[in-house]
Order: structure tokens, then sequence, then C-alpha cells
């Protein structure tokens, strides 16, 4: 896409002519997946890419909320969100409900997970829970606004009646749960939200939060794609996937591939 000199920039919706960088066999067996972040996502891209006809899994991590927006928009195949409400205790479904009222769609779990917040190996400030966020020698990493994790962050703290402005690093966000992780890994935090497959990806110890609700939103439209059949054949039926999976630490894949809500 080339943006004219001079120009202002390009609207919304506007249609613009483009220089495809890949042939459009390859951007037809392309699955586009925009949401909440999870270390799963790697490993359907690696076995997707082996399948024969190949399938490429394309993801763009920007949070449950971003992931709603973008179905909404039309933009993906499929997101993936993890997003509590607070009011019910229930995950994504009054989300779908108020923000795709209107959209045939299907919701199926891919996994539940386990959160918690990451600390470096041993522990050393002690830290056991949201309540050591208000000390002074604790630094925490934070999520983007609009990730379940950032709202998970949020719930947990204002149950506890602290205060962002408590909580040492808060404005600092970060995109996905590696990088989180790589923050504390380095020292450049003390602590972060996020799930155990990530703390032990870098050797990281683990304070356990919550258990919760992994989710993929698969509009009707799509439900009978080739790719996105691929991709809930191989969640449903794939040994592989369930193997690599569960090595990965701090995933319950009993209800993976089931239909946890259908509108439409």
């Amino acid at each position: 896409l080339t943006v004219p000199a001079g120009s202002e920039g390009i609207g919304a919706g506007e249609l613009v002519p483009v220089e495809l960088l890949r042939s459009l066999a390859e951007i037809d067996n392309t699955l586009v997946f925009i949401g909440s972040h999870d270390n799963i996502l790697d490993v359907l891209a690696n076995l997707l890419h082996r399948h024969r006809p190949l399938v490429r899994l394309s993801s763009s991590h920007v949070g449950s909320m971003g992931g709603i927006m973008a179905i909404k928009r039309g933009e993906a195949h499929l997101a993936g969100t993890h997003l509590i409400d607070e009011a019910s205790g229930e995950y994504n479904v009054p989300f779908i409900r108020k923000m795709l009222p209107d959209l045939p769609l299907i919701l199926i779990n891919l996994a539940w997970r386990q959160q918690g917040l990451l600390v470096p190996k041993g522990n050393p400030k002690g830290i056991s829970g949201f309540a050591d966020l208000r000390r002074d020698d604790i630094t925490f990493i934070n999520r983007q606004r609009g990730a379940g994790t950032r709202i998970l962050t949020d719930l947990n703290l204002k149950k506890m009646g602290i205060g962002p402005e408590e909580v040492k690093g808060y404005q600092r966000e970060e995109y996905t749960h590696m990088t989180v992780a790589s923050a504390v890994a380095s020292g450049a935090a003390d602590t972060g939200l996020g799930i155990l497959a990530a703390a032990r990806a870098l050797d990281l110890d683990f304070v356990p939060v919550a258990r919760e609700r992994y989710d993929l939103i698969v509009p009707t439209a799509f439900a009978a794609d080739r790719k996105v059949a691929v991709l809930l054949a191989m969640i449903r039926e794939n040994r592989e996937f369930r193997t690599t999976v569960e090595q990965l630490g701090g995933y319950d894949l009993s209800d993976c591939g089931r239909s946890m809500y259908q509108q439409g």
C-alpha cells in the first residue's frame, strides 16, 4: 500500500490499490487470527504449516477486546478471548452479547489455563499476591488496555482496594505473556500477570491467581471455511497438538474444541 506524498492518510473502509508481496494462492491459504495472545497459537501455527494442503496462521495480538472488534469489522476468521464479566463471573459470553449482538457465531473453547504473577526463580522478594504490589520495592509490568489479562489485573486490584496509582509500573505495558515474562526474567520488572506456560518457558516461578477460560470466536460465515475446519479438527482430534500443549504447563484441555455458546 502506497500513501501518496502530502496525504494525511487513508480513511477506514476506503478502496485503494495494493501491491501483493505474496501470491494469491498463499493469501487464500492464510487463516487470520486477531485477539488475545496465548502460547498455544505457536503450537497451532507449527502444526498447520506442516498440514497438507498448507494452512498458514497469521496472528495479531491486540487483546481480547481488540479481537472482538476485529470480528465485528469482519477483519479476521477467528479471535481469541478470555474476558471475565465482573457481575456474573462468566467468561466471554456477556461481552459477545453486548458487542456482537447481531452476529451469528460459535464460541469454541481452546483451553482452560492458569494465570498468575510471574516472579524470578526463588521469588527473592517474597511476592505472594496482589497485596504486595503496594510495596515500594516492587515494580510491576502490565498488559495493554483491552487485554483480558489487564481486565483480570484491574479486577483483582479493585477487590483489594488498590488504586492503579499505588502500583509502581502500572502504566508500563506489554502485548504478550512472553514479553511480560521476558521483562521479569531480565530484571526490568519484579512481577507481572501472565500464564504458567510463559513462566515455564523462561524458568520463572509462578504465584497462582486464577483459572480462566480461553475461547475462540468463530463467525458462522467462516465456520465452513476449509482453513477454519482444519484448525477445529486439529484441536479436537490431533494427538500431537494435545501432547505438545500439555507439556507447556498450566493448560486443561478437557473442553478443548467444545462449543460453549452459539448465537444466530
